[in-house]
């Protein structure tokens, strides 16, 4: 069966993203995006389920939403009035409905990258 999941790891601090709200969407047309699940990663910068799985897990494009700047406010860390970065938005497409998409976010307080995992 196919699964979504995603991880996130503070590369600054050297540790888990551990308490960062994660917003998974599946893209429609016109910018009519539907929200599907709000989340939040533990102690090991990991959500406790998949994001998708099962029935739930369909071809489509989607969009995952990290609150990193409110991660970053939180864990102490002394950032600019505006923060560099805030909301860090991930499209991507799901293609094999039975296969395990993992979508890790490597951040920093001023870069972000990403990657298909498994």
């Amino acid at each position: 069966m196919g699964k979504l999941t995603t991880h996130v790891l503070d590369t600054a601090q050297g540790h888990p993203g551990k308490g960062i709200a994660i917003r998974l969407y599946k893209r429609g047309a016109k910018g009519k995006d539907t929200l599907l699940l709000s989340a939040k990663t533990n102690a090991d910068g990991r959500c406790d389920a998949p994001l998708l799985e099962g029935k739930a897990m369909k071809p489509g494009k989607y969009r995952l939403e990290f609150e990193a700047g409110k991660y970053f406010k939180k864990a102490g860390v002394k950032l600019p009035k505006n923060a560099f970065l805030d909301v860090i938005t991930i499209d991507f497409g799901i293609s094999d409905a039975g296969a395990h998409y993992h979508v890790p976010l490597l951040v920093s307080p001023y870069g972000y990258s990403t990657y298909r995992g498994s």
